[in-house]
């Protein structure tokens, strides 16, 4: 099977195996497991905060993150479409008691203008905005990049109105990639930030939240609630490690192969934006095939993609596909959509 259902699927390679075969590990519950401390330095320097987190899961990471900036009973405002408030089961309302409000999905093109003249300021009975999210890159708008230009002004809308800026950073490595923006340039805008090892990075597990030291301090706290305080958890960090180390590059092959998939299904007008990074987002609207019926077909011939509605469907290139693969997937969804 040509899998292209997400770039979660990987499997470790060997020399990741190996590293977490031999990792140095010890309880971190207690905070001494030495490569789990390892790979929380690393990443916070990477984006120039002074800490971080490793948390089994981008939503416990991204869940632990609001909590450190929204009371509860108080507001967070992010887009429609945010995995934040998509696809984490409600979680900032049931874990946070956080109230969320959304401008309109448009993925990564969002307007600060928009986001300004949403925020509640304290008043009488009404619920205050104290947060912001955004996600990058951005999974329902397409793997779309949000420029730093707009990140900058909406942090300065943020700052004008005494918000924090969370960023939902689980695919932010194909943005860097992507725009060649470093780390720390997106890192400096944000008090506060999730990022994910095994989305694109080929990890089998593991998110980290990253933010001052007082907030990851007090985000020990949270994740020992949320049931997320693991042990030896070093054999999961050592293969965050090794995946900094290896596999954040060769991310723009996968934006290649994306590419292609997109030229492939461009012709018959199902191409629901344009692809940025390594999300290729289908629109079927206009096609006589829903998108249950395209994965039905598809997988008929040993490909898998993804349906994210009726007539909505993703593809997602990632390490475990080669060209050979990529070109074996697009051979087959222009046949299937061509008939």
């Amino acid at each position: 099977m040509i899998d292209l259902r997400s770039d979660t699927v990987t499997r470790p390679t060997a020399g990741m195996r190996a590293a977490m075969a031999t990792a140095e590990v010890g309880d971190d519950v207690y905070g001494e497991d030495p490569t789990a401390i390892e790979l929380e330095a690393e990443v916070a320097a990477l984006f120039g905060h002074e800490a971080a987190l490793f948390a089994p899961t981008g939503s416990m990471a991204n869940q632990i993150a609001l909590q450190l900036v929204v009371p509860a009973g108080e507001e967070l405002l992010c887009d429609a479409d945010a995995h934040v408030v998509t696809y984490e089961i409600g979680a900032a309302a049931a874990y946070g008691g956080i109230s969320s409000r959304t401008w309109p999905a448009v993925g990564a093109e969002l307007d600060p203008d928009v986001v300004a003249a949403m925020i509640r300021p304290d008043g009488y009975f009404a619920v205050p905005t104290r947060a912001i999210a955004v996600e990058q890159t951005h999974n329902r708008g397409g793997g779309g990049v949000i420029p730093l230009g707009t990140l900058r002004e909406l942090r300065r809308v943020a700052d004008d109105a005494g918000l924090a800026l969370h960023c939902d950073g689980a695919r932010i490595w194909h943005a860097h990639v992507a725009d060649g923006v470093p780390l720390a340039d997106y890192g400096a805008l944000f008090d506060t930030m999730s990022v994910c090892l095994s989305k694109g990075l080929g990890a089998p597990v593991g998110s980290l939240v990253v933010g001052s030291a007082d907030k990851i301090e007090r985000a020990r706290w949270i994740r020992k609630r949320m049931g997320g305080g693991m042990r030896q958890v070093g054999v999961l960090a050592a293969a965050g490690r090794y995946a900094l180390r290896h596999h954040v590059d060769r991310l723009a092959e996968d934006h290649v192969r994306a590419a292609r998939l997109a030229e492939a299904v461009a012709p018959f007008g199902v191409l629901a934006t344009p692809v940025r990074t390594n999300l290729v987002p289908l629109d079927l609207t206009k096609h006589p095939l829903d998108a249950k019926a395209l994965a039905a077909a598809a997988r008929a011939e040993g490909v898998l993609i993804s349906v994210l509605g009726p007539r909505t469907a993703r593809l997602v290139t990632h390490m475990d596909v080669d060209d050979g693969g990529v070109d074996r997937a697009a051979e087959v969804l222009a046949r299937i959509l061509r008939a």
